[in-house]
């Protein structure tokens, strides 16, 4: 009976300890890779509406490194992105686009009436519902994003509970922006609107970005 009980333990040891090296030879999860996002807004420049609020954080994991000649030249330590942003209407026609600096943990918050949508192309009117797209981008240039990993971000939206005129009281939700696939027709596009919106505005359309240490 004890011989049996030391067998039963080996089998035991011998199991944990191959159990456990096949943890420890186990991949680390990979974190998400994505660089391009996606959501909408939607009562903006509404009376009596709150305001939505996009906010976008650098995960600092972009180190800005890049290979030169077969060696890694590191430009810093804890490179900055930028979030490039692109402001779209219920037409789908782009209004309004920027590039906003993130450093590494950085934290930029973008008000929906007061920047996203205020300085726009053509001076139509205010944009109450449309899209927003963002690129991870470690270019500071909005007409020529660089997609580069590193950034997240959540949108709060605005939401009617009654139908017009009398919508109020209003219902304020969050989510986070949608990974989207981000083909190289839709990188050229955004860029080529982008650049065109702003030469057409004479400086009309370009966004305005938050400071870092700045939220609503």
């Amino acid at each position: 009976m004890k011989r049996l009980g030391y067998l039963l333990f080996a089998v035991l040891a011998i199991t944990l300890m191959l159990g456990g090296n096949a943890l420890a030879s186990a991949p680390v999860n990979q974190g998400d890779n994505s660089y391009y996002f996606v959501t909408y807004y939607s009562n903006a420049n509404t009376t009596g509406a709150p305001d939505a609020t996009l906010r976008i954080v650098n995960d600092g994991d972009y180190t800005g490194c890049v290979e030169i000649t077969g060696d890694v030249d590191c430009v810093d330590p804890s490179a900055p992105l930028w979030a490039a942003i692109y402001v779209f209407d219920d037409s789908q026609e782009m209004r309004s686009c920027c590039a906003c600096y993130i450093t590494a943990d950085g934290l930029l918050s973008e008000s929906v009436n007061k920047q996203l949508t205020a300085n726009e192309f053509t001076g139509r009117g205010q944009m109450t519902r449309g899209v927003i797209k963002v690129i991870s981008s470690s270019s500071y240039d909005p007409t020529a994003p660089v997609p580069t990993p590193g950034l997240r971000a959540w949108s709060t939206h605005i939401e009617a509970t009654k139908n017009i005129p009398e919508k109020s009281p209003w219902f304020v939700t969050e989510t986070t922006l949608a990974d989207s696939n981000l083909s190289s027709t839709e990188l050229y596009n955004l860029g080529a609107l982008c650049s065109y919106g702003l030469t057409l505005g004479s400086g009309y359309g370009l966004c305005p970005c938050t400071n870092e240490d700045y939220d609503f």
